[in-house]
């Protein structure tokens, strides 16, 4: 039996004998049909001797088939080959004959393969690499025969099914991958390696590694060389993948990779197609996937090991600028730290040429490009990744820039990167780049002791020169990174980072760098180095503020930001501001406000330092020797920081720390000024540093260092420094002086300064230091000597001289004083007092020297301050009441000085002398007398003298005078001095007077203020507080604002009990139960404006709101706390000394915590008074909040639904400011909070700001503008942040708002735009998120298109003939415009978001816009949203075609054809998705539309056009306008008019007796019309036929519009008619002068010119004398008493003086063409001539130049009808010697008179009379006057006219003698 091997066997042996009989390629064709797939088949036989067999068969086979005509069975052998995948050995005989095969086939036989190629191809490629290879070669040898179908119809679809991909997704994936691999593939510089002795090749082709390119190539050279048999071309082969990747064969996700290869392909026919597939695919692509950034990153990086066969290369640059650009997209790609790092390192290192990656990296504009795009990418990281991330990589990136930079050439370019500006372009870019990530890891690359990066960047900024560009982006790395310098640093860090600062600041521009010797300093990094001083320094750091100050001495020629950074680094309140968000040390976190001075003693030696105190002289320098000449301007700041230093140190040891706000500088020098309290503190801490030795140092430094400013440059001083000397000098330990007493002679050339400051400072110094016990006794006597010298020379002191007897009368006068107070005035003799006192007393009596004057008034005013017993020392022939009297007098002219003055005087007197005639009563009365004085600031000094006069010592106004250090002087006594006073200004507040009223409220409060510590001062408060009570309601704005803060004052000095006690009398007396408090004020006494404290309901305006509101919040006392609102007059923010009477202070008390703890309800009332448009409120509002509130953000949190419900009850209020301070309030509150926080009021948040944006107050609507701009801002950035929960939420809660009535759609234009370009934002970046809006939202959008087009464009549409344009052009631009509009990119951002359920929800809204569209933009846009549909989302579309093409077959019938047109096109793009069956009902529409249509009107034009030419002449514009427009488009001309002539008359006819006068003047203008347009085109059976309604047309009144009919009938006399009927003239002729008799001035000047226009016609007759008769009354000039008053006439506005004009013109056109030669004989003429000649004598000599010119032409046309006449009949003769001829003549004489045109005119009537003359007179004169004439003119034009008369005359002259 045989055995399975030999039936194996025979059956092969079978074979094998078939094909070697067959002696055809037909038999042989066949048999392999049959028998080879099978026979293949046994190579499975598991007996060699088979399979060897097999192989021997397949050998012969091979011979036998090379023959091309041969068909080798491949889909058979396809088929078995993918059916058998366990048996390597079929399947390679397979490969091998299907690839001889596959070319032998039909193209439709290979294209049949390709589906049976892709099933299964990924598993085939698995199992064998070299199979795979094969087979993908196979593909790219058969994809040119595939045909694809066209993009987005249905066979496009399906195609991804037909293919089998639907169903084996892993297939098309794998196949898309290869792919791009082969668009990849480029076989440009492959080269066989050194090594090898075979085929092998090295691989270098971007993005492939080697075993992929050995796949694409199948390791031949000839697999892509299409010169080859076997070979492809590779161009080719990419263009046809890149069109099947655009195919419906691949998902987006699968062709995504492929894609960007193709894009970046230098064939354009590639990367144009990769382009548009990005184009619709990117939208669909997550780029947050990290599998589709691990291999974007793959491809970028590739590896470096070329001989390994897994790893790629890195792609070529352009391919990674691609891939760059989507990484720059993508959030997640900060994550591959690694990555990063190894492209910015790779891709940025310059001149390496190694075998890696930089062989790859690219040269000139390539690698250009490729740098900005990493620079691109690195910006996005920065911004966008997460510290923590950032910190990983940003140094080694920071470092890399740095090297680029370097590499470059730093800090000057390379000379071969000079001319390349787009590298060094580039190189800015790297320094900003290195400040965005640099600002992430500051510790790791800033905070070290070298601080080397830092370095590298302020370097960068003074020496790089590689362009303008360079420091503008070095300053903008700087910037970025100068916020991370917050956090604490180590000791090390910061002294290098005070060095290098201090380097920095003595850089000058030109000077040598000294790290870079070749270097020159390009720019100064000043301003830099300021910012980073005050940001890196602590504010206590010494080092930081002689920065500063460094600033300010930098020379006039600095830059002005530097110096006013060096002002804010000293300002404490500035680096608050500045330093706000850093965390606080602990004992800043107790006091929020506190900010560190530096350490006194530490300053001063460091701004001011010298060895050591034992050292120290007046002859020392060592003060300034830090101020060289070009820093002296720093001095006199570095003194007054030191001060304000030494101040607060003073208040921080006292535990008083000042409160550091923006107005801390002027509450401490109110402190120091006239605070007790504080200057005692000053003085506690100057003696306990003075103690020590160095705080005796330092005191001395500083007093030394404000005496050498004060003397500085001859004695012309530093600003301010002799202030601080002085103020120093009062609260200073005694012996402080000793050190400078030997210097005071010094002082002197400051006394005789020109400067009024210095020598007023100087002379007040002067006095303390020589008066000191220090001053030796032989100085003290060469100081009073030379001083009494110089001032006796006072009479005849002039100019410097003067100067220096003031400086001298001023310190004699400090001096002798501070001796008296000192005790020393023993030193002086008496005589030289009292000599300088008479002086004194000398010039006050007789000096008018202003200087002098108020040199001796101080004089006196000290003296009396210190107790120099004045009334003894005044001696005869003065007196104390002559001084007196002279010092009152000063006083009422408004002199302050010498106000207090007086009250000084008084503390030399007792009140014990109070009888009326004592000085003490005089001085008291007399400052009483002061309250005429009217300036208020005058009163405040009144007031302060009056305290003086009641207390001395004890007022609280003198705290400033005492400035020896000494006890105060005794004042005489007072025992009931203060209580007369009060009770007098208490009595007199009640008086009437209004200047007494502002006085005395003044005085009160200066008064409680400097007096209030007295017994008798509290027992009266009660009587103060009715007295100010009763001034709130005043009229003066100023006394009411005193009263305010007298209350607030006296609230402020009671204890609590009396605190109570006022509370409960003002409660009482506002309730007006049991009041206690006398006074006549009511509940409704207004206070405040209306509106100026909005709570809600109202405002707070009187005192029972004020009530009302401290009652809702639960605490009495805010009554006196709101007092201190009222106060809007400049006086108070203007003075100092009434600070401490604000707001802030009392709101401190401590009570307020507990109050508000208990009571809340102030919280959402302040929060929106910090906003009312009042900036006072505001600001006062803005002070109770920060003396409240401590920690705001926490607050509004925790009442945030109580503010907020609160703010939107009083959006919509009554009054404006309530309105308008709710938005802003919104506004604020809103901002920075997550939406979950205020979600449940979103919606009515937008409903009220809408409602505001309308509001009748612009004010209000800009703050309503503010608030939408806020929600706006808030909403797109939570769109582009795509936190979904929080942007579906703010959509839900928007858009349904938005597309409401009161939103796009809404009346005010102001909401609608807002609206709109809200939801066009929207649309931009919600995505996703919008698709259930996207149906309402697209109808809308396409509704307003219409709706918001400006009504220009209708207006123009419907007047174009007037512009000469057309509808077609007009409509053309219109639908441009609908394309370019933002309305239609939402629409298309709206589309570009559609799905399923959306499209399907879409189509009926799309449906109901297009039939209820109205506008031509809404239709043009209609049209275009179904062409995006049908070309970009037809997938989605298709189902809804067949509806829609049923809808446009009604839309293309539109009146207009623009829309038309647009429908009509788009019905080409929608049946490219539709049915069969539909596109032939669209087919068989289209040919009854072209075919059956029919012009109806022309039809029925005999009916119609009657008709509307008659009513064309309608007196509506509007119908008439319609009515000539169908008119124009329906005729071609006048000859219409004839053509229905009969029908028209007999239309006009019919109507011209209508009683409705509107359409019997129609009808007349109709008639009239036909007789203008055809007059001469008439014959005379219709001109007979218009006779008679021409006559009725004319018949009846005059009315508007008369004169067009009076005109035609005029031209009736030029028809044929008339000319075969002449006696119809004469019927004519009388009504012409009927019509030109009537007395409407209107009518009469058009009558006139139709008389004139009849005369001229050939018909006429003759008419000259009824002309004549007519025209005299108005040519003849009238008397006074006829004039007429000019006023406007109904019509136009015409003046009667215009119509008179008018008149007279048109009557002088019908007097000249009444003469007509023809119908007159010679005498007949020459007598109407001569009577024409005297009428217009008459007019000639007032004539204006337009009556002149009618008479010029006038005269020219009748002698030019003359002269015709006479050519044609010689008989016309002239008698009389041509009188008439030189009447002419002369009238039109000067030739040369008027304007040029005007003789031109004369020139021209002159030639039609010497033309017309025969005579030799009237020649003779005509020449003698033209002589004289050409002699003169200067026109050629003229010249030439003048001398063709010449000629004509000299003519006729020769003719008339012959």
């Amino acid at each position: 039996m045989a055995t399975l091997e030999d039936r194996e066997l025979a059956l092969i042996g079978k074979v094998e004998l078939r094909i070697a009989l067959a002696d055809s390629d037909l038999k042989l064709e066949a048999i392999l049909k049959t028998f080879l797939a099978p026979l293949l088949l046994k190579l499975a036989s598991e007996h060699v001797n088979v399979r060897n067999k097999v192989i021997k068969v397949c050998q012969h086979i091979n011979t036998r088939i090379l023959s091309p005509t041969i068909k080798i069975p491949v889909a058979s052998l396809l088929s078995q080959f993918k059916e058998h995948s366990d048996t390597p050995l079929i399947r390679h005989f397979d490969l091998i004959y299907i690839q001889q095969g596959i070319d032998r086939l039909s193209k439709s036989e290979r294209v049949e393969l390709l589906p049976s190629i892709f099933h299964g191809l990924a598993a085939d490629a698995a199992r064998s690499l070299t199979h795979g290879a094969i087979l993908l070669n196979l593909v790219f040898r058969l994809l040119p025969q595939l045909s694809l179908p066209p993009r987005g119809t249905k066979e496009d679809d399906d195609f991804r099914e037909r293919l089998g991909f639907r169903e084996n997704p892993t297939d098309s994936k794998f196949l898309a991958t290869w792919l791009g691999k082969a668009i990849l593939l480029n076989l440009v510089g492959n080269r066989p390696a050194a090594h090898a002795t075979s085929i092998p090749f090295v691989n270098s082709c971007p993005g492939l590694s080697s075993g992929e390119y050995e796949v694409l190539t199948m390791g031949k050279k000839e697999t892509w060389d299409s010169s080859k048999s076997v070979g492809i071309n590779l161009s080719d082969t990419k263009i046809t993948i890149a069109k099947f990747l655009a195919s419906g064969a691949f998902t987006d996700e699968e062709r995504f990779l492929p894609a960007i290869f193709a894009s970046a392909e230098p064939d354009s026919r590639i990367s144009s197609i990769g382009d548009d597939i990005l184009k619709r695919t990117t939208t669909n692509i997550s780029l947050e996937d990290p599998i589709l950034l691990n291999e974007l990153f793959r491809l970028y990086c590739g590896s470096e090991d070329t001989t390994d066969q897994k790893a790629p290369l890195p792609v070529n640059n352009s391919l990674k600028i691609r891939i760059l650009g989507y990484l720059s997209k993508s959030n997640n790609a900060i994550k591959f730290s690694d990555n990063i790092v190894f492209i910015v390192e790779n891709s940025l290192a310059l001149g390496q040429a190694n075998d890696g990656l930089a062989q790859f990296s690219g040269h000139g504009l390539k690698k250009s490009k490729l740098h900005s795009a990493i620079f691109s990418f690195m910006n996005w990281i920065a911004r966008m990744g997460a510290p923590k991330d950032l910190e990983l990589i940003s140094p080694k990136l920071v470092y890399s820039l740095r090297d680029y930079i370097e590499n470059q050439g730093w800090p000057q370019p390379k000379e071969s990167l000079a001319h390349d500006p787009t590298e060094l372009s580039l190189r800015g870019y790297a320094y900003e780049c290195i400040g965005l990530l640099a600002k992430s890891s500051p510790k790791k690359l800033f905070w070290d002791p070298n601080i080397d990066m830092l370095r590298f960047l302020f370097h960068s900024l003074s020496l790089d020169g590689s362009g303008d560009n360079i420091p503008v982006s070095v300053e903008e790395a700087l910037g970025s990174i100068l916020n991370s310098f917050s956090d604490p640093m180590d000791t090390e860090t910061l002294d290098a980072l005070r060095n290098f600062f201090l380097e920095n600041m003595k850089l000058q521009v030109g000077q040598s760098s000294l790290i870079h010797t070749n270097s020159k300093i390009l720019r100064s990094p000043r301003f830099v180095t300021l910012r980073f001083s005050n940001r890196c320094l602590a504010y206590s750091d010494v080092v930081a503020r002689w920065i500063n100050l460094m600033a300010l001495g930098s020379g006039p020629g600095e830059r002005s930001e530097v110096i006013e950074e060096g002002k804010k680094g000293l300002d404490p309140y500035w680096y608050k501001m500045l330093h706000s968000s850093v965390t606080p040390s602990a004992q800043a976190r107790e006091n929020p406000s506190l900010v560190f001075f530096p350490d006194f003693v530490q300053l001063i030696e460091y701004f001011f330092s010298t060895s050591s105190p034992d050292e120290m002289d007046v002859d020392d320098p060592s003060t300034m020797e830090n101020f060289p000449s070009k820093m002296i301007t720093a001095y006199a700041p570095a003194v007054s920081y030191c001060r304000l230093a030494l101040v607060a140190q003073a208040f921080s040891i006292a535990k008083s720390n000042p409160e550091i706000d923006a107005n801390w500088e002027k509450q401490m020098e109110s402190d120091i000024t006239s605070n007790e309290t504080s200057r005692q503190k000053i003085r506690s801490f100057l003696e306990t540093l003075s103690r020590t030795e160095k705080g005796q140092f330092a005191l001395s430094l500083y007093f030394k260092s404000c005496f050498d400013g004060m003397i500085w440059n001859n004695g012309e001083g530093l600003e301010r420094c002799g202030e601080y000397f002085v103020e120093f000098f009062g609260v200073a330990p005694d012996s402080l002086a000793y050190n400078l007493s030997s210097g005071v002679i010094k002082i002197m050339e400051s006394v005789n300064s020109n400067k009024i400051a210095s020598r007023s400072i100087a002379a007040h110094a002067l006095g303390l230091l020589a008066s000191h016990e220090s001053c030796s006794l032989e100085t003290l006597h060469t100081i009073i000597g030379t001083l009494t010298k110089r001032v006796n020379s006072w009479k005849d002191a002039v100019g410097t001289e003067a100067n220096r007897v003031h400086g001298s009368i001023l310190s004699l006068a400090y001096l002798i004083s501070r001796l008296s107070h000192r005790g020393r005035l023993r030193f002086i003799e008496e005589e030289n007092i009292n000599a300088f006192l008479s002086l004194v007393l000398e010039i006050l009596e007789s000096s008018k020297d202003n200087l002098l004057l108020e040199a001796a008034l101080l004089s006196i005013d000290q003296f009396s301050i210190f107790s120099l017993d004045l009334p003894s020392r005044i001696k005869p022939p003065h007196s104390a009441r002559l001084l007196l009297g002279r010092i009152v007098k000063m006083a009422k002219s408004g002199d302050e000085k010498a106000t207090l003055a007086l009250g000084h005087i008084s503390m030399e007197f007792s009140e014990i002398e109070k009888d009326t005639d004592s000085i003490f009563t005089q001085i008291l009365e007399n400052l009483f007398a002061l309250h005429e004085v009217r300036q208020p600031e005058f009163q405040f000094a009144v007031g302060e003298a009056l305290s003086c006069v009641a207390i001395g010592w004890e007022s609280k106004s003198l705290i400033v005078a005492l400035d020896t250090g000494c006890a105060p002087p005794t004042t005489p006594i007072r025992s009931d001095t203060l209580s007369t006073t009060m009770d007098k200004i208490l009595d007199d507040c009640k008086s009437t007077k209004p200047t007494m009223r502002k006085a005395c409220s003044i005085w009160l409060l200066c008064l409680i203020q400097f007096c209030g510590h007295f017994p008798e001062t509290v027992s009266r408060l009660r009587r103060c507080q009715t007295a100010f009570k009763n001034f709130l309601s005043d009229r003066d704005d100023l006394v009411q604002e005193t009263a305010s803060r007298g209350l607030t004052l006296l609230y402020e000095k009671g204890d609590k009990d009396l605190k109570d006690n006022l509370i409960h009398d003002l409660v009482f007396s506002f309730t007006g139960t049991n009041a206690n408090l006398a006074g006549n004020v009511d509940n409704e006494t207004q206070l405040f404006e209306p509106g100026a404290l909005p709570t809600g309901d109202g405002s707070v305006s009187t005192y029972k709101d004020i009530m009302s509101l401290a009652t809702e919040v639960g605490d009495p006392s805010l009554v006196y706390r709101f007092m201190s609102l009222a106060t809007n007059n400049a006086i108070w923010s203007s003075r100092a000394a009434f600070g401490r009477f604000g707001l802030s202070n009392i709101l401190s008390d401590s009570s307020i915590d507990g109050y508000l703890a208990k009571n809340p309800k102030l919280y959402p009332k302040l929060f929106r008074y910090r906003f009312d448009p009042n900036t006072n409120v505001q600001r006062s509002m803005n002070d109770i909040w920060m003396a409240l509130v401590k920690d705001t953000g926490a607050t509004v949190d925790k009442h945030f639904d109580y503010i907020m419900e609160d703010i939107l009850k009083s959006v919509l209020g009554k009054e404006w400011r309530v309105r308008q301070a709710s938005c802003a309030a919104i506004a604020d509150l809103i901002q920075g909070r997550i939406i979950d926080k205020y979600e449940k009021y979103l919606s009515q948040i937008w409903t009220l700001a809408f409602k505001v944006l309308d509001d009748i107050k612009e004010s209000v609507r800009t703050a309503a503008m503010n608030l939408c701009r806020v929600l706006t801002g808030t909403l797109i950035r939570n769109l582009e942040s795509g936190h979904s929960h929080t942007t579906d939420a703010m959509l839900k809660n928007v858009m349904p708002f938005l597309m409401s009535p009161a939103g796009v759609e809404a009346s005010a234009q102001e909401v609608q735009m807002f609206a709109l370009d809200t939801v066009l934002k929207i649309s931009k970046k919600a995505g996703a998120a919008l698709r259930p809006f996207i149906p309402s939202l697209v109808e809308r959008l396409i509704g307003l298109l219409s709706t918001l087009e400006p009504q220009a464009v209708n207006y123009l549409h419907l007047n174009a003939s007037k512009y000469n344009l057309t509808e077609e052009k007009i409509d053309a631009a219109r639908l441009v415009n609908v394309q370019s509009s933002p309305i239609m990119d939402a629409i298309e951002k709206c589309l570009d978001q559609l799905d399923e359920p959306t499209m399907k929800t879409l189509a009926p809204n799309l449906e109901n816009a297009i039939k209820q569209a109205v506008g031509m933009p809404s239709k043009a846009g209609c049209s275009r949203v179904l062409v995006s549909l049908s070309t970009r989302h037809n997938n989605l579309f298709r189902p809804y075609a067949d509806t829609f093409l049923q809808v446009l077959q009604r839309a293309v019938m539109d009146r207009n054809e623009t829309v038309a047109s647009a429908y009509a096109s788009s019905a080409g793009y929608v049946a490219r998705l539709a049915s069969d069956e539909q596109i032939l009902n669209l087919l068989s529409f289209s040919k009854k539309l072209y075919f059956d249509s029919e012009d109806r009107f022309a039809a029925l034009s005999t009916e119609f056009l009657p008709f509307v030419f008659v009513v064309k002449h309608d007196n509506v514009e509007h119908a008439k306008e319609l009515f000539e427009k169908t008119w124009n488009e329906n005729v071609g001309g006048s000859r219409a008019i004839v053509l229905y002539l009969k029908e028209i008359i007999a239309l006009a006819v019919e109507h011209m007796n209508s009683p409705r006068w509107g359409v019997k003047h129609t009808s007349a203008l109709a008639i009239a019309d036909i007789v203008s347009s055809s007059a001469s085109e008439l014959d005379i059976k219709n001109a007979q036929s218009l006779w008679e309604p021409l006559q009725q047309a004319i018949a009846g009144k005059t009315w508007d519009g008369k004169e067009e009919v009076l005109a035609a009938f005029a031209k009736f006399a030029n028809t044929a008619y008339v000319n075969k009927n002449p006696q119809i003239t004469q019927e004519m002729k009388k009504f012409m002068l009927r019509e030109a008799r009537r007395n409407n001035p209107l009518y009469q000047q058009h009558a006139l010119r139709s008389v004139a226009l009849f005369s001229e016609s050939p018909n006429a007759p003759e008419l000259s004398s009824e002309v004549f008769e007519l025209v005299a009354p108005i040519i003849q000039p009238k008397g006074e008493e006829e004039d007429e008053m000019d006023v406007d006439s109904k019509k136009e506005g015409e003046s009667t003086k215009t119509v008179a004009q008018a008149i007279l013109v048109n009557a002088l056109l019908a007097l000249f063409s009444s003469i007509n030669p023809e119908l007159l004989d010679g005498q007949a003429l020459e007598v109407r001539l001569t009577k024409v000649a005297e009428l217009v004598q008459q007019v000639r000599p007032n004539a204006t130049t337009s009556v002149q010119s009618v008479i010029f032409e006038g005269i020219k046309k009748m002698f030019d009808r003359m002269s015709k006449h006479r050519a044609n009949n010689n008989k016309l003769k002239f008698e009389r010697d041509e009188k008439s001829l030189i009447q002419f003549f002369q009238i039109i004489e000067p030739l040369d008179d008027g304007a040029e045109a005007l003789r031109q005119k004369r020139c021209n009537a002159a030639e039609a009379i010497a033309q017309f003359s025969r005579s030799g007179n009237s020649l003779r004169l005509i020449q003698q006057a033209v002589r004289e004439a050409l002699s003169r003119e200067k026109a050629i034009s003229v010249q030439s006219g003048l001398e063709r008369i010449l000629e004509i005359s000299s003519a006729a002259q020769s003719l008339s003698k012959s």
